[in-house]
């Protein structure tokens, strides 16, 4: 991927960016924005405020760093970023802007020690890194049949209050035409504009995975309310849906995109996990299961704080009348609602199924998902059977 002359800077970069990546992305995060504040409505300004942002890419710089030269690690990692890209419309022209500004901060953080065969070979390191990006982001902006920044007006035609702090939204293309196609696991962007362009910016995009099956004349979303704490800000776009979202309103929608794609179309037994507001993927998984292949075994296990929070009941509830396989362990942190167990899920508290042979999905609370992961490994189950989805920024725990 980089020169032989390069490659040993890039070694001796990797501890250095252990230990002072926050402080080069939140200095790079800080000027971009400052010298292009156009820019900010292709970022989740909540992840920059909160620091999340910063964290993960200084994660992701390390990581690239680390493994370099192992695209196996790497390519997995490059195409989730790929999909998150084109759902906001980066476009090439957009790269050589953040070069100059990433470059600019190692400088700048480092001090003396930004070597100039340092930087020339982070240079050359970055630049092909882009390549790949733009390169994948250009086929895949060709393959769905769109331009970049693409959205598509679509027509509320149903709202509904899935629990306390997470509503569901239902909309159909304004202009009659067919769905756009898309898989159980993918999400869209949906944009917002606020009155005040002066708090934040005037427009924002956020992602929002799709909670319904594949095959049905209209497209769902589940948003939760985030209301936010002294450390981390009340999410804009989700309480704007929250308090503005009616029938008939129209929505600007992305194409679909995302590659956590849980297995829907096999015969073959699976097991879906999920915590919080991370069921919502799973529910579109399971959904498209009791339309396509009802008789299959499926472990649905979800976690939630209790009763009030735990969405999609209803869809549990309907697949469970379908399948006459499928097997739901659901814990409640608090409470003890009927047919639910205590605490925290707990994998020897689940059904029992052949580890090394059965694909496992996760999605839910980073700290879930890491717990979740860890067992499983502990518990016999490959690598290789495992697949999760993060939302918002990864902090690719996984390659560190």
């Amino acid at each position: 991927m980089i020169s032989a002359a390069s490659r040993p800077y890039i070694d001796a970069s990797v501890p250095v960016l252990r230990e002072h990546g926050p402080a080069i992305t939140t200095t790079f995060y800080a000027n971009m924005f400052k010298a292009h504040p156009e820019l900010t409505n292709l970022f989740n300004m909540g992840n920059q405020a909160s620091g999340v942002q910063q964290q993960s890419l200084a994660s992701a710089l390390f990581a690239y760093a680390a493994n370099i030269d192992n695209a196996a690690a790497l390519g997995p990692v490059v195409n989730r970023i790929v999909h998150k890209h084109v759902s906001v419309g980066l476009t090439a022209a957009h790269y050589p802007i953040v070069g100059f500004h990433l470059l600019g901060a190692i400088k700048s953080t480092l001090g003396d020690a930004a070597v100039e065969p340092l930087m020339k070979a982070w240079e050359e390191a970055y630049g092909s890194l882009a390549k790949v990006f733009i390169d994948a982001e250009t086929q895949m902006y060709l393959d769905a049949g769109i331009e970049a920044g693409y959205l598509r007006p679509m027509r509320v035609t149903e709202v509904t209050q899935e629990s306390e702090n997470v509503l569901s939204i239902r909309f159909v293309p304004q202009d009659g035409e067919p769905l756009p196609p898309f898989k159980a696991g993918q999400y869209v962007s949906v944009e917002a504009i606020f009155d005040d362009g002066q708090s934040m910016p005037l427009r924002q995009l956020r992602q929002y995975s799709l909670s319904d099956a594949q095959g049905l004349d209209s497209m769902r979303i589940s948003v939760k309310r985030e209301e936010g704490n002294q450390n981390i800000p009340a999410g804009a776009v989700s309480n704007w849906l929250h308090r503005n979202v009616e029938v008939g309103d129209i929505l600007q929608v992305s194409y679909p995109f995302g590659d956590f794609l849980p297995d829907t179309e096999s015969d073959e037994p699976v097991v879906l996990l999920s915590a919080g507001v991370g069921i919502t993927p799973m529910i579109g998984a399971l959904n498209r299961i009791a339309l396509v292949n009802p008789q299959r075994r499926v472990i649905f296990a979800h976690a939630a704080r209790n009763a009030g929070h735990h969405p999609h009941q209803l869809d549990i509830a309907a697949a469970k009348a379908r399948m006459p396989h499928l097997q739901v362990v659901t814990f409640h942190e608090e409470g003890d609602a009927p047919g639910t167990l205590p605490g925290f899920m707990d994998l020897a508290r689940l059904p029992k199924w052949p580890r090394t042979e059965t694909n496992v999905y996760m999605c839910g609370p980073l700290p879930f998902m890491q717990a979740q992961w860890n067992a499983l490994l502990e518990d016999g189950t490959p690598n290789s059977r495992i697949h999760r989805e993060v939302f918002g920024p990864d902090l690719l725990d996984n390659l560190l």
